[in-house]
Protein backbone atom coordinates (compact mmCIF):
# COMPACT_ATOMS: atom_id res chain seq x y z
CA UNK A 1 0.00 0.00 0.00
CA UNK A 2 1.13 3.30 -1.01
CA UNK A 3 1.40 6.81 0.65
CA UNK A 4 -1.43 7.74 -1.58
CA UNK A 5 -3.91 5.73 -0.37
CA UNK A 6 -3.73 6.76 3.55
CA UNK A 7 -2.99 10.21 3.18
CA UNK A 8 -5.55 13.37 3.43
CA UNK A 9 -5.64 15.00 0.05
CA UNK A 10 -7.25 17.87 1.52
CA UNK A 11 -4.18 19.66 2.74
CA UNK A 12 -5.87 22.36 5.76
CA UNK A 13 -3.24 25.81 5.74
CA UNK A 14 -2.37 28.27 7.88
CA UNK A 15 -0.17 31.61 8.05
CA UNK A 16 2.80 31.73 10.39
CA UNK A 17 1.33 35.14 12.24
CA UNK A 18 -1.47 33.60 13.22
CA UNK A 19 -1.95 33.07 17.53
CA UNK A 20 -2.06 29.81 19.38
CA UNK A 21 -5.56 30.11 19.96
CA UNK A 22 -6.71 30.68 16.19
CA UNK A 23 -3.88 27.92 15.55
CA UNK A 24 -5.96 25.30 18.25
CA UNK A 25 -9.33 26.60 17.50
CA UNK A 26 -8.94 25.64 13.22
CA UNK A 27 -7.16 22.41 14.27
CA UNK A 28 -10.63 21.60 16.67
CA UNK A 29 -13.12 22.86 14.20
CA UNK A 30 -11.36 20.87 11.59
CA UNK A 31 -10.71 17.80 14.09
CA UNK A 32 -6.94 17.38 12.60
CA UNK A 33 -4.32 17.13 14.86
CA UNK A 34 -1.41 19.22 12.67
CA UNK A 35 -1.75 22.08 10.11
CA UNK A 36 0.33 23.00 7.16
CA UNK A 37 2.31 26.44 7.68
CA UNK A 38 2.73 28.30 4.25
CA UNK A 39 5.11 30.93 4.93
CA UNK A 40 6.16 33.00 1.41
CA UNK A 41 9.37 33.85 3.14
CA UNK A 42 10.59 30.30 3.68
CA UNK A 43 11.26 27.58 0.90
CA UNK A 44 9.00 25.08 1.74
CA UNK A 45 6.37 24.61 3.95
CA UNK A 46 6.13 24.09 7.79
CA UNK A 47 4.34 21.99 10.06
CA UNK A 48 2.34 23.06 13.61
CA UNK A 49 0.92 20.19 15.75
CA UNK A 50 -0.89 19.08 19.01
CA UNK A 51 2.54 18.25 20.00
CA UNK A 52 3.68 22.17 19.62
CA UNK A 53 0.37 23.58 20.96
CA UNK A 54 0.95 21.55 24.44
CA UNK A 55 4.77 22.76 24.46
CA UNK A 56 4.13 26.40 24.79
CA UNK A 57 0.66 25.79 26.82
CA UNK A 58 2.97 23.41 29.31
CA UNK A 59 5.61 26.40 29.61
CA UNK A 60 3.25 28.84 30.65
CA UNK A 61 2.82 30.90 27.14
CA UNK A 62 -0.44 32.44 26.55
CA UNK A 63 -2.24 31.26 23.28
CA UNK A 64 -3.29 34.86 22.71
CA UNK A 65 0.06 36.24 22.53
CA UNK A 66 2.37 33.63 21.44
CA UNK A 67 2.02 33.04 17.25
CA UNK A 68 2.64 29.74 15.20
CA UNK A 69 6.38 31.21 13.71
CA UNK A 70 7.46 30.36 16.91
CA UNK A 71 5.98 27.23 17.59
CA UNK A 72 6.25 25.58 14.13
CA UNK A 73 8.60 22.80 12.71
CA UNK A 74 9.59 25.12 9.62
CA UNK A 75 11.41 22.50 7.99
CA UNK A 76 8.94 19.99 7.70
CA UNK A 77 10.02 16.21 7.16
CA UNK A 78 8.68 14.92 4.02
CA UNK A 79 6.81 11.55 2.73
CA UNK A 80 6.97 11.31 -1.59
CA UNK A 81 3.17 9.97 -3.03
CA UNK A 82 4.52 6.98 -4.02
CA UNK A 83 6.48 5.75 -0.77
CA UNK A 84 4.95 2.81 0.91
CA UNK A 85 3.66 2.66 4.17
CA UNK A 86 6.57 0.96 5.66
CA UNK A 87 8.66 3.75 4.57
CA UNK A 88 6.66 6.64 5.55
CA UNK A 89 6.02 4.77 9.45
CA UNK A 90 9.91 4.58 9.32
CA UNK A 91 10.21 7.99 9.13
CA UNK A 92 8.15 9.06 11.83
CA UNK A 93 9.18 6.53 13.65
CA UNK A 94 12.97 7.39 13.65
CA UNK A 95 12.16 11.26 13.33
CA UNK A 96 9.64 10.70 16.21
CA UNK A 97 6.71 12.28 14.47
CA UNK A 98 3.65 11.40 14.00
CA UNK A 99 2.37 13.58 10.70
CA UNK A 100 4.31 13.86 7.35
CA UNK A 101 3.96 16.33 4.77
CA UNK A 102 3.30 14.57 1.32
CA UNK A 103 4.93 15.97 -1.95
CA UNK A 104 4.63 14.96 -5.48
CA UNK A 105 7.12 15.97 -8.09
CA UNK A 106 8.11 18.62 -5.49
CA UNK A 107 4.57 19.69 -4.86
CA UNK A 108 2.71 19.83 -1.36
CA UNK A 109 -0.21 17.44 -2.47
CA UNK A 110 -1.63 16.41 1.24
CA UNK A 111 -0.53 15.41 4.77
CA UNK A 112 -0.19 11.17 5.97
CA UNK A 113 0.13 10.98 10.32
CA UNK A 114 0.51 7.67 12.03
CA UNK A 115 -3.08 7.37 12.31
CA UNK A 116 -3.83 7.61 8.76
CA UNK A 117 -1.56 4.57 8.25
CA UNK A 118 -2.98 2.70 10.93
CA UNK A 119 -6.56 3.23 9.55
CA UNK A 120 -5.20 1.43 6.31
CA UNK A 121 -2.32 -0.72 6.86
CA UNK A 122 -2.93 -4.11 7.28
CA UNK A 123 0.16 -5.86 7.05
CA UNK A 124 0.08 -9.15 5.48
CA UNK A 125 -1.95 -11.17 7.45
CA UNK A 126 -0.38 -13.35 9.91
CA UNK A 127 -2.07 -15.99 12.15
CA UNK A 128 -2.73 -14.46 15.65
CA UNK A 129 -2.04 -16.63 18.66
CA UNK A 130 -4.62 -17.63 20.88
CA UNK A 131 -4.64 -19.73 23.86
Amino acid sequence: MKVRDAMTGDVLTMTPGRTLRDAAKFMADHNVGAVVIMDPEQPGPGIFTERDLVRSIGKGESPDDEHVAEHLTSHAAFADIEWDLEEAADTMAKGGFRHLVVVEHGELCGIISMRDIMRVWRPSARPVATT
